[in-house]
């Protein structure tokens, strides 16, 4: 029989094993070729190439990433090295001040803040430092700058929707308020995350925690744990009790909020948020937590450098937010404007106020403050009534009221009753008597019908007139369901109410007013900004009863030659009077009362207040005479002294006890006067005598009774 055999690669290596149908592989072969075994593998080195390729493309790919990353990580730090500020990183820290600039460059204040020796950390007791590593850093002492645990947990929480936290260390944190700017970049944190390993390899762990106790930020314009123990607690910071270094280390998120002086309830919700952290931390036990009392503040007379102006008063606040509670000596320009600041010094001084106060603000359209009025004397009281001060603002809170009502549908032109209101519990009176059995809604807002505005708000209802005054930007309470709102019951601020007329006067709200100049909004701000806007109709509607009211209604004292917008007010038993109003591109608020409020003797909205709008409107906007000579103005020195903005530059000169004063005016004499109640001006100058007066009595503002 004959014997088949296959010759496969199976049994060029020997195999025995059957091969194919009818082909058996005998297991007495030949020993495998050395031949065959070389073609194999070239076989197989050819089959793999490809993926050899493949592998050698992804290792240079890989090589080149690399050394790409470590140039890149060579030329930030390079770069980080000379822009960081790190040859002056174990410097002493220089004492913050603030100079705030008028938008001339005229400096207008001038605040250093209170700081204190530095503190050590070996004489401070436990329960003192523990509270600040406990809310801030509690690995401090076994991190080398940055803590990736930390920086993983605060982005967790903020990822998952819990409490919003930061991963800045305390060596950070230092090296940020410190050496750095305000500015939030990538840039910025590479600075800081630097500046942190340097103060790291450079410093001890207690000098990092002194230097940074010692300069931090505790609201109030205090800086440095000793200074900030003596304000809040009048005691060093070595005799602090556990619930006052509580308090304090709590005070570090948000300094200028939660200073227990401004908002105590604040405070103390910190307060329990940190003897939390406490516990957390193992320094507490549950029990100590719960029992931990709140403390009680000790604030004493101290000697301050004042800022020396209502407006710095005001506008310092964001200034601290704006330099980040910076400690290099920092100038800010605010939007102050001096010349105009000038006008209201002067028209305010000269008003015929006898005991009473006075408040003024003005604004352009997009909220920027250019002069502020809050008192007579800031010396002798520097509480702002421009700002602080929250009084009813009367008639001039209809503005919502007949808004409200055209956008509701009605029209200028239509009817409301104006008869007597003889039913129900409240019957408002007008309080000139004078009624009739019908007004157009531009008649009654001119004349400022009391009657008419309770029946309009009754007809619209409360709460869209609530809803128009939130909307204008009134964030006070308001008295939901009250018919009295309509008359101005409610109180709000100056500088709120005057803003709600910026609001219409640029027909864009809310308005937000600022000490700063705001950087232009771009496309996406414009659309995402929050403001709102009437229709062209609407908004013409009531610039024309907001017209009527100063060229034939209550308002006529405040006429200018071009056109003018504003409202009088006056409130109960005429303790406030007020004009609010606007022309050409400024808004400007007027109030006069006592701070007792108690009632003004003769004075009411359509008299002084609409006096002072216009004397102060016409010079800022170029009606009133120019000087025979204009006077070269020298440029101001930003690094000068402070130049007074609340003090008239020439005092009047009273004649007589009945408010009549004479006044020395751009080249001329005025004798200020009243006549029967009619304001009354004569002008003395080079174009001979010149008579301007103010309202008839028949229009004088309806007051809102009890």
């Amino acid at each position: 029989m004959d014997r088949t055999f296959s010759w496969t690669s199976r049994n060029r290596r020997g195999g025995g094993e059957p091969v194919g149908p009818g082909y058996f592989a005998v297991q007495d072969a030949p020993a495998a070729d050395p031949w065959a075994e070389r073609l194999d593998e070239l076989d197989r080195y050819i089959d793999d190439e490809p993926k050899r390729e493949t592998k050698r493309r992804r290792r240079k790919l890989a090589v080149r990433i690399v050394a790409g990353m470590l140039f890149a990580f060579i030329l930030l730090v390079g770069w980080l090295a000379v822009t960081a500020p790190l040859s002056r990183s174990l410097e002493p820290i220089a004492p913050p001040q603030l100079t705030l600039l008028a938008s001339d460059g005229t400096p207008i204040a001038r605040n250093g803040a209170v700081v204190d020796e530095p503190v050590q950390v070996a004489e401070l007791p436990a329960h003192v430092i523990e509270p600040f590593l406990a809310i801030e850093d509690r690995r401090f002492y076994s991190h080398w700058g940055i803590d990736p645990r930390g920086i993983a947990r605060a982005a967790w929480s903020n990822f998952t929707g819990g409490p919003t936290q930061g991963g800045s260390t305390i060596t950070q944190q230092l090296a940020k308020f410190t050496f750095l700017t305000p500015e939030q970049s990538l840039m910025r944190k590479g600075q800081e995350a630097l500046i942190a390993f340097w103060l790291e390899a450079w410093l001890s762990k207690d000098e990092i925690l002194e230097r940074y106790l010692s300069n931090a930020y505790f609201g109030d314009n205090t800086y440095g744990l000793r200074a900030a123990s003596l304000h809040y607690f009048y005691r060093q910071p070595e005799n602090l009790r556990p619930e006052q270094a509580a308090m304090l280390a709590g005070l570090l998120k948000a300094p200028s909020r939660l200073a227990p002086t401004r908002n105590f309830d604040l405070a103390e919700d910190r307060m329990r948020v940190v003897v939390g952290a406490m516990a957390d931390a193992g320094y507490l036990s549950a029990a100590q937590a719960r029992a931990m009392p709140t403390p009680r503040l000790d604030v004493r007379t101290r000697n301050e450098l004042p800022t020396g102006t209502y407006f710095a008063d005001w506008a310092l606040p964001a200034a601290r937010e704006l330099s980040e509670g910076g400690y290099a000596e920092r100038t800010i320009t605010t939007t102050l404007d001096s010349r105009l600041q000038g006008i209201a010094r002067d028209v305010t001084a000269r008003a015929p106020l006898g005991d009473a106060q006075v408040a003024l603000v003005a604004m352009r359209t997009n909220g920027e403050v250019v002069a502020m009025i809050g008192g007579r004397d800031y010396e002798a009281s520097p509480f702002n009534r421009a700002t602080q001060a929250r009084r009813q603002p009367g008639s001039t809170f209809k503005l919502f009221v007949y808004l409200a009502a055209l956008e509701a549908g009605m029209a200028p032109q239509d009817l409301i009753d104006n008869t007597e209101i003889a039913e129900g519990s409240y019957r408002p009176q007008n309080a000139s008597g004078n009624y009739s059995d019908s007004l157009t809604l531009e008649q009654a807002f001119a004349r400022s019908s009391n009657v008419a505005a309770v029946r309009l708000f009754e007809r619209v209802g409360s709460e869209a007139v609530i809803a128009t005054a939130r909307d204008l930007g009134v964030s006070s309470p308001l008295a939901e369901g009250d018919p009295s709102l309509a008359l101005g019951t409610s109180t709000m601020t100056l500088m709120e109410l005057t803003a709600a007329y910026a609001g219409i006067a640029a027909n864009q709200f809310p308005v937000n007013p600022h000490a700063f100049a705001q950087g232009e909004p771009g496309w996406f701000d414009w659309l995402w900004d929050g403001k709102d806007s009437l229709s062209g109709r609407k908004h013409e509607q009531i610039q024309q009863l907001l017209r009527a009211a100063i060229n034939g209604g209550t308002g006529r004292a405040a006429m200018l030659r071009g056109p003018n917008f504003g409202k009088t007010g006056t409130s109960q038993d005429n303790r406030d009077a007020l004009f609010v109003g606007y022309a050409g591109d400024l808004v400007v608020g007027v109030w006069i009362g006592n701070d007792d409020n108690s009632p003004l003797a003769g004075i009411h909205g359509g008299g002084l207040p609409a006096r002072i709008w216009r004397d102060f409107m016409r010079q800022a906007l170029g009606e009133a005479r120019a000087p025979a000579r204009p006077q070269a103005t020298p440029s101001p020195d930003p690094s000068g002294p402070v130049q007074p903005q609340d003090v008239p530059q020439i005092g009047d000169i009273p004649l007589g006890d009945d408010g009549t004063r004479l006044r020395v005016r751009e080249g001329g004499v005025v004798i200020s006067t009243d006549v029967d109640g009619v304001p009354l001006d004569v002008r003395l100058d080079e174009n001979g005598v010149g008579l301007e007066a103010g309202a008839p009595p028949d229009t004088v503002e309806e007051s809102a009774p009890q």
